[in-house]
């Protein structure tokens, strides 16, 4: 068996004992030579008291000297001491355990100072991260807010943003009902499965804990029964990191991001989730303001519309037929469903403009003149000025401006030809004329269908979509 090589005392010793030593042992020479020099001479008989006293004084000397540095290292070690119990707190234990392996004060203060060191150097290069991934954040954000896309897509955007930034595999974004007891996907990101919709109670359990606190925390596990099995594994694979979305003291929602690469997360980085979690829950208060104020602005002027076709007694009901007549043309053709509710809605508007004209001119009996018509044509100018300070009507814009363009560049108010006329303008232009053709007017009594449907093919071929013609005539 061999025996393994064993440390001597002086290895073993601390640094004060180890400096006694050394002392004393670098002192016993000068005092064995100064020792036999004065035997040799009291020998000779050239001694005398003056030299035992410079003697003495020496060996005074040197014991003050020795204990003036055993106090001064003294106080070193002690401050050594301090230090190193210091930095174990920061390394923590298992890493000051093996750092501190069998050295001394002197060299764990070194390596100690080293891990310091490089462990500030990491703290510098994640801050660099971290600063990176916000300015990444707020350059996506501002993009998104100048681009005037609506708020799932920018969602969306900051969801993609901070699963990227933080190197996460998943996010999700969810939005808290107003009972503040459900849970709903909104948006979410690295999954293969379509999460929106999916809704779940928080009455209790972890993610109604981060509510109540309303502070950023980190979920290592999901007790049995909080959330389905299935939602779990797809979208919050623990660990997950949770940051509420906070505005005004109200949770609407929150962030979650799983799936790290580099493990656990940094005190910072919850701070910077924190803050985003912040921001975007101001951006969707405000989105619901302005849903709420836009929304209120469509039912106002929509109001407006049916006070102006309530001035007319021939054109009572006008906008409904026009509405109904767009959506059955619609229901014949691949319109995705934004293309109808835009269609819808250019419907309840497209005649607002006329708010504008004067009665004399709008309720006049007879025939309007020249004169009467330039003014009557305005009114598509009127509506669109009125409906294009609201953002989210802006998509009306077109046809309420162009809903009497024709194909053959007759039309007003830009003379418009051929493409230039969207494909909803055209179905409205349609169910317009077809209405108008098909009630009273002031100067002439309402045609049959088959009368309306032959001066649509016949006088206005040039001038209509026939395709969309023939496609109300299957639908009316």
């Amino acid at each position: 068996m061999v025996q393994k090589n064993k440390k001597s005392p002086l290895e073993n010793s601390i640094i004060l004992r180890r400096f006694s030593i050394l002392f004393f042992a670098l002192s016993f020479l000068p005092f064995v030579l100064v020792f036999t020099f004065y035997n040799q001479l009291q020998n000779l008989g050239l001694t005398d008291n003056s030299f035992v006293v410079a003697f003495l004084l020496m060996v005074i000397g040197i014991a003050i000297a020795y204990w003036g540095m055993r106090v001064v290292l003294k106080d070193l070690v002690n401050v050594v001491k301090v230090h190193t119990q210091t930095l174990g707190q920061l390394l923590g234990k298992e890493r000051f355990a093996e750092i501190t392996a069998g050295k001394n004060e002197i060299a764990i203060l070194a390596d100690t100072f080293d891990e310091v060191i490089h462990q500030l150097e990491e703290n510098v290069q994640r801050l660099e991260l971290t600063k990176r991934t916000l300015h990444s954040v707020l350059r996506k954000v501002g993009k998104g807010l100048s681009s005037n896309q609506n708020i799932d897509s920018f969602l969306e955007l900051i969801v993609e943003t901070v699963a990227n930034g933080f190197n996460a595999k998943e996010g999700v974004l969810l939005l808290l009902d107003e009972k503040e007891d459900h849970l709903t996907i909104k948006v979410t990101f690295g999954t293969d499965e379509e999460g929106v919709a999916h809704r779940f109670s928080v009455k209790e359990g972890n993610f109604r804990s981060i509510i109540d606190r309303k502070k950023a925390g980190i979920i290592t596990h999901f007790e049995a029964g909080e959330i389905e099995d299935r939602l779990q594994k797809i979208f919050f694979p623990t660990p997950l990191l949770c940051a509420p979305l906070v505005s005004h003291d109200k949770v609407l929602g929150m962030i979650t991001i799983s799936g790290r690469e580099e493990g656990r997360l940094r005190k910072e980085e919850i701070t910077l989730l924190s803050s985003i979690a912040l921001q975007t829950a101001v951006a969707i208060e405000n989105s619901q303001l302005n849903a709420d104020a836009e929304k209120t602005y469509f039912e106002t002027i929509s109001a407006l519309a049916l006070a102006v076709e309530a001035k007319d007694q021939y054109s009572r009901g006008h906008l409904d037929r026009v509405a109904l007549y767009a959506q059955k043309i619609s229901g014949k053709m691949d319109l995705s469903e934004e293309q109808r509710s835009i269609l819808r809605d250019s419907a309840r508007l497209h005649d607002i403009g006329k708010i504008g004209i004067l009665d004399e001119v709008l309720r006049k009996p007879g025939k309007l003149s020249e004169e009467e018509r330039e003014v009557m044509k305005k009114h598509t100018l009127i509506g669109e000025g009125i409906i294009l300070p609201i953002r989210s009507l802006r998509n009306l814009c077109d046809i309420v401006r162009h809903h009497h363009e024709m194909l053959d560049g007759s039309g007003y108010p830009d003379g418009l030809k051929g493409k230039e006329v969207t494909l909803l303008t055209r179905i409205l232009t349609v169910a317009d004329i077809y209405d108008a053709l098909t009630t009273d007017r002031p100067y002439r009594k309402a045609l049959s269908k088959a009368e309306a449907f032959r001066i649509l093919t016949e006088e206005f071929a040039a001038k209509l979509d026939q395709g969309i013609v023939k496609l109300l005539a299957e639908v009316v």
